[in-house]
C-alpha cells in the first residue's frame, strides 16, 4: 500500500511488480490444481481434515429412493432372448446379416443370424411382451422399466463392468455403492451401509473391484457377505472373551486408536479401521439376526423358491437383500459367479438354466417390497453390464453347431428397474430390427448413474471428493442426462 498521494517512478513499479506476481503465482497454481475452487464463490482454505462417517445425511432435495438392490449378472444377459423381441431377426433366421459387427472373438465369428431361443407375449396389464425364459419376471411387468435402449462403448467385460458400476471404463475408481454410502450413509448403524452377496460357487469376476470404495475414505468400501453359513466370520468371540472380558477390550482398543488418530489426523484409512472395530461389536446381534430366515412365513420362502433346489441359491440372497434394505442398509449388490451369463457357446442350454436359478427369486423381490410398502422407496436394478449378438458364434471341437453361442454386444442391450421413483409397467427405448444397436431414446452408462444420483436426492455434477489435486466424480462425462422418460 502506498503512504503518499504522490510518489516516485520507483514505487510506482515496485507495487505494480508485486501484484503482478500475486497474479501470475495464482496461474501457476490453477494450472498445476493446487488452487481452492472457487466457481461457486465459497471456496475457503481446509484448515482442518474432514471427518467421515457413515451417520444418516440429508439429500440436497427430495428423494425418491433410500435404498438399492442391484442384481448383476455378469457376462452379459442375451436381451433379443429374453427382453427385446424383434419380428424381423425370426423372420431372418439362419441368414447372413450384412450390417457392420464388432466381434469380441473374431476367430469364431459368424455372420448367420438366429432367432429367439423361446417365445414372446404381452405380459400384464401393460402388455410388455417378455421371453417364456422369463415367465416369472412377466408376473411383475407391471411393476418394472424395461430399458430396451442400454448402450456403452466398451466391448469387453471388465471395462464394460467398470463403466456400468463406477462411470469409466478402467480399474481403480469408486463403485456406485460407495458413493452412495459416502454420500448418504445408513440409516442403520448395526449393519454395514454397503453389502455384496457373492455366489456359492465363487467370486464374481473382478471380486473386490465390484465393491471398492476407489480414491474414496475406505470405510466407504462394500462388505462381503458369504453365501453360506456362517455369513460372516468370527461374529462370535471366544466363550471366555464374552460379557465384560470383550467390554472391557473393545474400550482399551478404542483409547488408544482415539489417542493415535489424534496424534495422526486426518488419517482416513485408520478412520475407517476405528468404525470397522467398532461396527463389528454391534453386529454380533444384528447381523445374525439379518441373516435368519427361520421368522419368515412358509409362503414368503416358497415365494423366493428357497425350497427348491435350483432357486435356492438366489431365493435366499434375494430375501437377504430385502432384510437388509428393511433394516436400514442403503445399497445392496447380488453377484453371479465369475461371469456365468456369458455365452459364447451353448447359450441353447446354458441360458435357460441361468434364467430358472434367478428368475423366480428376482421377481419375487419385487413382490415382496411391494406388499410390504417398501418398494416405493427402494430401487431394484437387474442387469448385466452388455447383451449379445444377433449372429451366433460357433466354437471349436465336436458338433459346433450343437453348442453356438453369442458374443458380446455393448451397442444395445436391456435391464429392468423397479420402484424407487421408477415408472411401472413401461418400456423404453428401441434398438433395430436386430436387437444390435441402441436407436431411440438410448440410455448411456454415465446417464444411468445420473439418474440413480437423482433418484437418491443427489446432483451428479455436485458430488464429488478431492482426491489428491483433483475432484473425482462418480458421473464425468458432463453430457450425461438424468432420464426423466423413466422417471414416474
Amino acid at each position: 500500500m502506498m503512504k503518499h498521494q504522490l510518489c516516485s517512478r520507483r514505487h510506482l513499479l515496485e507495487s505494480a511488480g508485486f501484484g503482478l506476481a500475486g497474479i501470475a503465482a495464482s496461474m501457476l497454481l490453477r494450472q498445476d490444481g493446487l488452487l481452492a475452487d472457487a466457481s461457486d464463490g465459497l471456496a475457503k482454505p481446509v484448515l482442518e481434515a474432514e471427518s467421515f462417517d457413515l451417520t444418516p445425511k440429508q439429500p440436497l432435495k427430495p428423494a425418491r429412493a433410500k435404498a438399492m438392490i442391484s442384481i448383476f449378472m455378469i457376462g452379459g444377459p442375451s436381451q433379443m432372448d429374453m427382453f427385446d423381441p424383434k419380428p424381423e431377426l425370426i423372420r431372418r433366421d439362419g441368414e447372413d446379416y450384412s450390417a457392420d459387427v464388432v466381434f469380441d472373438n473374431a476367430a469364431q465369428a459368424s455372420r448367420k443370424l438366429m432367432g429367439p431361443m423361446a417365445k414372446f407375449r404381452p405380459r400384464g396389464k401393460c402388455g410388455m411382451e417378455l421371453s417364456d425364459l422369463i415367465p416369472h419376471t412377466g408376473e411383475i411387468a407391471d411393476d418394472i422399466t424395461l430399458i430396451r435402449s442400454m448402450h456403452s462403448d466398451v466391448n469387453n467385460h471388465l471395462p464394460a463392468m467398470y463403466a456400468l458400476n463406477t462411470g469409466a471404463g478402467v480399474g481403480g475408481r469408486a463403485t456406485l455403492g460407495a458413493w452412495l454410502t459416502k454420500s448418504l450413509g445408513s440409516e442403520s448403524q448395526e449393519l454395514p451401509a454397503f453389502v455384496a452377496l457373492t455366489h456359492p460357487s465363487g467370486m464374481p469376476l473382478m471380486g473386490s473391484d465390484m465393491w471398492s470404495n476407489g480414491g474414496l475414505p475406505s470405510m466407504f468400501q462394500g462388505t462381503v457377505v458369504r453365501p453360506t453359513e456362517p455369513r460372516m466370520l468370527n461374529l462370535d468371540p471366544p466363550p471366555m472373551y464374552r460379557g465384560e472380558v470383550q467390554n472391557a477390550q473393545l474400550d482399551l482398543i478404542r483409547d488408544l486408536n482415539t489417542q493415535h488418530l489424534s496424534d495422526h489426523p486426518g488419517e482416513s484409512d485408520l478412520e475407517a479401521r476405528i468404525a470397522s472395530y467398532q461396527l463389528a461389536a454391534r453386529m454380533q446381534t444384528s447381523a445374525k439376526e439379518a441373516f435368519d430366515l427361520s421368522g419368515e412365513s412358509k409362503e414368503t420362502l416358497e415365494m423366493y423358491g428357497i425350497n427348491d433346489d435350483v432357486t435356492r441359491d438366489y431365493g435366499t440372497r434375494c430375501l437377504i437383500a430385502r432384510r437388509m434394505v428393511e433394516r436400514g442398509v442403503r445399497f445392496v449388490q447380488i453377484f453371479n459367479n465369475g461371469q456365468s451369463w456369458d455365452h459364447h457357446d451353448s447359450i441353447l442350454t446354458a441360458l435357460p438354466q441361468r434364467c430358472r436359478e434367478i428368475d423366480k427369486p428376482a421377481a419375487a423381490l419385487v413382490k415382496d417390497l411391494k406388499q410390504r410398502g417398501m418398494l416405493d422407496e427402494t430401487l431394484v436394478q437387474f442387469t448385466g453390464e452388455m447383451g449379445r449378438l444377433p449372429v451366433i458364434q460357433i466354437p471349436t471341437g465336436d458338433e459346433p453347431m450343437k453348442r453356438v453361442g453369442r458374443d458380446h454386444n455393448t451397442f444395445g442391450f436391456s435391464q429392468w428397474v423397479a420402484g424407487g421413483g421408477m415408472k411401472a409397467g413401461h418400456v423404453h427405448g428401441k434398438t433395430d430390427d436386430f436387437s444390435h444397436h441402441a436407436i431411440e431414446d438410448i440410455v448411456t452408462h454415465h446417464d444411468w448413474l445420473a439418474t440413480v444420483l437423482h433418484l437418491f436426492g443427489l446432483d451428479h455434477p455436485s458430488i464429488k471428493f478431492r482426491s489428491g489435486t483433483r475432484d473425482i466424480h462418480l458421473v464425468e462425462n458432463p453430457s450425461a442426462n438424468v432420464v426423466n422418460g423413466i422417471l414416474s
